[in-house]
């Protein structure tokens, strides 16, 4: 008799999103001539960047000719990408990344989700609250925690993220393993400064911690004093790997393209204390179970560290973060606290009641999609999050349509 992983079935009935998905498809058909905006899921709405598309195309038509073609591809990525990664995402702002520590893939949420698999199911995992869903239900699902109780589970150290720390979190007082970051955080667009990262990297040090540093949405950071990589800190290449995406820098949600850098430094420890090499750990997954990203793909990801494509990555972020801009104040101006926006496309509003509800009566009244805060911990319970991921025209309807009924 077959049997499935008993850990699924702890798992809440369905993911955020999913859930989303189903109402608003619910409210659609039982309203037809409605014209739905989604400020919800993070998914782009403005064309890959010209300089891209050249590159794609040009990249297609090599696969045309017999000695231009290519076949199977490095799982960890093509060289010509991870060195134009490294010197510009990295090695320009201090910090010291080489080529071979850098990882392609199809998506970040993939790597967020199958880096866990590297240690051991004991290992003891510390998560923000809210977060990205993705981090805990994969932790879930490999058996590293217990039951699911009043919103959360046993065996996850929480770290709370409230108005009250800035959305920061803060030190947890036990040990812990594996440690969560977001910066800037989805879902409530914080940004960790340097003497943030400082700590928590000294706290990962002392205790032998690894940290899991999702930097997916750095681009939209405007600030410079500001860090957008955890290697900006001295000491972080022993104790953190990060991740990184293609996805809101240059719109590559449907097109999929993302890394992961993995320093040679970083150490896991075997049931001995031991230290084994994170790097050649994941290296041994991928080579197993990736079978790397297309060869256009990644000429057309290269394009984006051009001069030309380094301005147009910069054009698409800056608007959407003008689209932020334009919801953060619209709805301060309805008298909601607001949080995010200004270094990140996403803003995190209390809505001062409970957000399920709130999320169905602007989807019922104006016919916008918002995402409900509650979905991402219990410390989201009465907020949502609005994304920038959208044109201008519907932003800006939307907060007209929200105003109306507020």
């Amino acid at each position: 008799m077959i049997r499935a992983n008993k850990h699924f079935k702890k798992l809440q009935s369905s993911y955020l999103f999913y859930n989303i998905a189903m109402r608003v498809n619910a409210f659609q058909k039982a309203n037809p001539t409605a014209k739905i905006i989604r400020l919800g899921i993070g998914d782009v709405t403005q064309p890959l960047p010209p300089v891209c598309i050249e590159a794609f195309h040009k990249a297609a038509d090599e696969q045309s000719a017999p000695e231009t073609f290519r076949g199977y591809g490095p799982s960890e990525g093509y060289a010509f990408l991870r060195e134009v990664v490294a010197g510009i995402d990295f090695r320009s702002r201090g910090a010291n990344i080489d080529p071979d520590e850098i990882f392609i893939s199809d998506g970040s949420k993939c790597d967020c989700g199958n880096f866990q698999e590297l240690f051991s199911t004991d290992s003891i995992a510390a998560i923000p609250d809210p977060v990205y869903p993705v981090y805990l239900d994969t932790n879930v699902m490999a058996g590293r925690t217990g039951v699911y109780k009043e919103g959360r589970y046993e065996g996850v150290v929480y770290l709370p993220c409230t108005a009250e720390n800035r959305f920061i979190p803060s030190l947890p007082d036990q040990t812990v393993d594996l440690i969560y970051l977001c910066s800037p955080n989805n879902p409530t667009g914080s940004v960790m400064d340097r003497e943030n990262l400082n700590r928590w990297v000294s706290f990962a040090r002392e205790s032998q911690a690894l940290i899991l540093f999702d930097a997916a949405y750095a681009d939209f950071i405007r600030e410079d004093d500001l860090p957008r990589s955890i290697f900006e800190i001295e000491g972080a290449q022993e104790v953190a790997v990060e991740f990184r995406s293609f996805s809101k820098m240059a719109g590559f949600t449907g097109t999929r393209c993302a890394y992961t850098v993995v320093p040679k430094a970083c150490m896991a420890y075997d049931e001995n204390g031991d230290a084994i090499s994170v790097r050649d750990l994941w290296m041994r997954r991928q080579t197993t179970k990736f079978n790397g990203v297309s060869y256009p793909v990644q000429r057309a990801a290269e394009a984006a560290f051009s001069e030309r494509g380094r301005d147009q990555v910069r054009g698409l972020t800056d608007y959407y973060l003008e689209n932020a801009k334009i919801v953060r104040m619209a709805m301060a101006e309805l008298g909601f606290e607001t949080a995010g926006g200004v270094n990140s496309p996403y803003i995190w509003i209390n809505t001062g009641q409970d957000d399920w509800s709130f999320f169905d009566r602007l989807l019922q009244k104006a016919s916008v999609v918002t995402t409900p805060g509650s979905g991402f911990g219990n410390n989201g319970v009465g907020f949502i999050r609005i994304s920038a991921f959208n044109s201008r025209e519907n932003v800006i309807t939307a907060m007209e349509r929200i105003s109306q009924i507020a």
